[in-house]
């Protein structure tokens, strides 16, 4: 039943805009960091010479947080949308499912489209390296598997909330005003406590702990997802 839930929601999606939005986030970040290292490579070449490598991967790992922030956002809400716009929620769940599933649907739905934007995003950042001639043989894969998954991770709360939010709201102004302020307001709390859940997707890349923040971001990220599933089985949608 559980398959059959998330087929009929992955043909719901196709035509709506989201693999372009999934596509666009990637290639946007890679698209700043060649003209970031193409305009001044000279002297990015000479700042990063002990590890060209580790240069491109910090310098895109400073907006990565503010993607997954907006991105997250308007996957979430044009998912819920979709259901929405059409008012089928009334017939969607008269079938014999529980709520649960259709929630858990959305939820899996959504999390296969960030890891394949963090996956290209992966890709295409190791395109331009070797396009920069940074060397094959020193490619950090690690690394660069590392800079959209782990805060992908620790951007799991959000995404919870976002999707709860998405799913509850006829009207998304509000979990999309809510992702947009995140997402500008991220690049800033850097200097604030680092147990603030705003900088965890930052922190998962940089700094000494870097797997518990995105280990904090998926604990706390059940905790919003048990009670927004409650929520979501629970109330009336029309």
């Amino acid at each position: 039943m559980m398959g059959r839930i998330l087929a009929a929601d992955w043909l719901k999606i196709r035509g709506k805009g989201l693999w372009l939005l999934i596509l666009v986030g990637p290639l946007g970040l890679t698209a700043m960091q060649a003209l970031n290292f193409g305009l001044r490579f000279d002297y990015m070449k000479r700042r990063y010479a002990g590890d060209l490598w580790g240069g491109l991967l910090d310098n895109t790992a400073l907006f990565v947080p503010m993607a997954l922030f907006l991105g997250g956002t308007l996957v979430c809400s044009l998912m819920a949308n979709i259901e929405h716009q059409t008012s089928a929620w009334k017939q969607l769940l008269a079938l014999p499912v529980s709520r649960i599933a259709v929630f858990a649907s959305k939820l899996m739905l959504c999390l296969l489209l960030l890891a394949v934007s963090c996956l290209l995003l992966s890709g295409f950042v190791t395109a331009l390296g070797l396009l920069f001639g940074f060397g094959a043989s020193a490619i950090p894969v690690y690394g660069i598997l590392r800079i959209g998954f782990l805060s992908c991770a620790a951007v799991m709360p959000f995404i919870a909330l976002q999707l709860w939010l998405s799913l509850a709201f006829r009207n998304q102004a509000m979990p999309v005003s809510i992702g947009v302020i995140c997402a500008i307001v991220s690049p800033f709390t850097a200097t604030l406590s680092e147990w603030l859940p705003i900088n965890w997707p930052y922190l998962a890349w940089t700094g000494p702990h870097r797997l518990y923040f995105a280990g904090a971001g998926l604990a706390l990220a059940l905790l919003v997802l048990l009670p927004g599933a409650a929520h979501f089985a629970r109330k009336d949608v029309n």
